[in-house]
C-alpha cells in the first residue's frame, strides 16, 4: 500500500515538473493553455484523479490559472516595476495618465484601471487613526481595481475626508483621468508627502480568486497616507496586489536633511 501510494505521488509531481520546465523554458507562454488533462493522462499513463492533482499544484504554486470557456492556462508572472516617482510625475492637473498607467506604459504594457461607484460609509478605526478623525466619522470610500489587458494585478482602497473628495470630485463615479493626485492639486489642495507601510500576508480566499492567485503566493500590502503641507491627511489607501507580480522601487530618496 504504502510503495502504491508513494508511485501515485511521483506521478503527479513528474507531471507537474514537466509543466514547470516547460513555463520555465519558454515553451509555454502567458495566456497559453495546458493541454486536456484526458490528453495528459494519454501521454503519461496517468489516471485523471493523478493529473488533477499535478494542475492543482501547478494553480496553487502561481504558474497556471483556470480561465472560463479556456481551461487551464499558463498565468502572467511577468513583474510590473512601479517606481515611487510616478506619483510626483502626476501632481500636475489635467494629465491623462495616473500613476499605475504611468508604470504600465513605461513598460509597454496595457495598464488599466476598473473604477466601482464610490460610496459614503463611517470610517473604520484604522482609517479613522490614520485620518485623525473619530470612528464613524463619515468619508468617501473608493474602490479601483488595477489591471493589464483583463488581468487584476492590484486591488486598491482608498479613503477621503468629505470636504476632499467633493472639492476634487472624488465623490463622483467614473475614474478620474490624470489621476487622483492630480485632481486633488486642481482643486487647490497639495499633496505633499506620503508614509508608506509594506507588508506581505497570504491573501484571503476573495483576494486570491480576484489576483488569480495560487494559494502559495503571497500578496504585498501597501498603506499610504498622503498629507499636504500643513499636515492634513488628504487620503488613506491599501493596496494590495501578488507579490511575484509587482516591484515596487523607491529611488533617490534622500539619506539626510539638506544644510539650510
Amino acid at each position: 500500500m504504502a510503495s502504491r501510494r508513494k508511485g501515485r505521488e511521483g506521478g503527479y509531481e513528474a507531471i507537474a515538473s514537466n509543466f514547470r520546465r516547460k513555463i520555465s523554458d519558454g515553451e509555454l507562454s502567458p495566456g497559453d493553455p495546458l493541454p486536456s488533462m484526458r490528453a495528459v493522462c494519454d501521454e503519461f499513463g496517468a489516471t485523471i484523479t493523478t493529473v488533477n492533482r499535478a494542475y492543482r499544484l501547478l494553480q496553487s504554486e502561481g504558474l497556471t490559472q483556470s480561465k472560463p470557456g479556456v481551461g487551464t492556462v499558463v498565468r502572467d508572472q511577468r513583474r510590473v516595476r512601479v517606481p515611487f516617482s510616478t506619483y510626483g510625475e502626476v501632481l500636475a492637473p489635467g494629465g491623462d495618465l495616473g500613476p499605475w498607467e504611468r508604470a504600465t506604459a513605461a513598460q509597454g504594457l496595457a495598464g488599466g484601471m476598473v473604477v466601482q461607484p464610490p460610496e459614503q460609509e463611517e470610517a473604520p478605526a484604522e482609517v479613522a487613526q490614520a485620518l485623525g478623525v473619530e470612528p464613524g466619522t463619515p468619508v468617501i470610500h473608493r474602490r479601483r481595481r488595477a489591471t493589464i489587458g483583463d488581468e487584476v494585478v492590484q486591488i486598491q482602497d482608498a479613503w477621503y475626508p468629505l470636504d476632499v473628495a467633493a472639492a476634487a470630485g472624488l465623490d463622483a463615479p467614473g475614474k478620474i483621468v490624470g489621476g487622483i493626485l492630480g485632481a486633488m492639486t486642481g482643486a487647490g489642495f497639495l499633496p505633499t508627502s506620503t508614509d508608506h507601510r509594506v507588508t506581505a500576508w497570504v491573501p484571503t480566499a476573495e483576494q486570491a480568486s480576484e489576483l488569480s492567485l495560487g494559494a502559495r503566493v503571497s500578496v504585498l500590502v501597501v498603506e499610504r497616507v498622503t498629507r499636504d503641507d500643513k499636515g492634513n491627511v488628504l487620503e488613506v489607501a491599501r493596496v494590495t496586489g501578488a507579490a511575484d507580480r509587482l516591484e515596487l522601487v523607491y529611488e533617490g530618496l534622500p539619506l539626510h536633511q539638506a544644510p539650510s
